[in-house]
């Protein structure tokens, strides 16, 4: 069969086949990548025309976090713990390099913590304090980040600084109860309902962008191009063996 297969004939069919199935092959990796961001844009979707939630009805303190709910926008009211701000970094927003602010929110509805990004900053000395009483927090939830060296060589007087928003370091450093999240804020109210403006220099974090799944009319689509390549290959295959059978 082997003698056969080198066939001027064959070798020509078999460099035809190589383009058809790298062709073949690339289509079904396309419609798998159109799949991918079509399930991403519809999650995206979902998540932000989603009516903001009551952050207790998301997500409860130790409560694992619920994937399927991330990028959820929710509503969180209760008093900032300025004492324990913190900052996190390096981190980009728009080209800058600078560090989140956060800050976390005791909750009055559970007593428990929950982490708020409160801005973004390129300077520590921009960094201020958060509002004072009672405030109602709205916010993408998201959840804990990877652990991550803290930055070194901060200036003296610089608020405590971690790499990332590790939530098991954090749960160690406040003796309280703490939310397995934490919350882009979006914007934040006063008790009387006014909005509360941001300091100076501190600019609000757009939520990241969240996974999403596949559409699956796409993915059976990219599966259909590969089964084509498939079925190129086994047809050269059997042209190849029913020629020397009848050699």
């Amino acid at each position: 069969m082997l003698r056969t297969a080198l066939k001027p004939r064959w070798l020509g069919l078999f460099a035809l086949l190589v383009a058809l199935v790298v062709t073949f092959v690339q289509l079904g990796l396309w419609q798998l990548h159109v799949a991918e961001d079509k399930g991403l844009a519809d999650s995206l979707r979902a998540a932000h025309d989603a009516r903001p939630a009551v952050v207790d009805t998301v997500i409860t303190p130790h409560q694992p976090f619920p994937n399927p709910q991330s990028g959820r926008t929710v509503t969180a009211v209760g008093r900032y713990a300025a004492s324990d701000q913190l900052v996190v970094g390096p981190r980009r927003l728009d080209g800058r390099s600078g560090y989140w602010v956060v800050t976390p929110l005791d909750v009055a509805s559970s007593g428990a913590r929950l982490v708020v990004v409160r801005g973004f900053v390129t300077s520590l000395t921009a960094v201020g304090l958060p509002p004072t009483g009672q405030v109602t927090v709205d916010g993408s939830l998201a959840p804990g980040e990877s652990p991550a060296d803290a930055p070194a060589g901060l200036p003296v007087g610089a608020p405590p600084a971690l790499g990332s928003i590790d939530l098991s370091i954090l749960v160690n450093r406040w003796p309280t109860q703490l939310y397995n999240a934490f919350v882009f804020a979006q914007s934040e109210r006063s008790a009387t309902g006014a909005d509360v403006t941001p300091a100076a220099g501190l600019q609000r974090v757009p939520p990241p962008q969240v996974g999403g799944g596949l559409k699956w009319r796409n993915a059976a689509y990219a599966v259909q191009w590969w089964m084509f390549a498939a079925f190129a290959a086994f047809m050269w295959f059997r042209m190849v063996r029913d020629d020397a059978a009848r050699d």
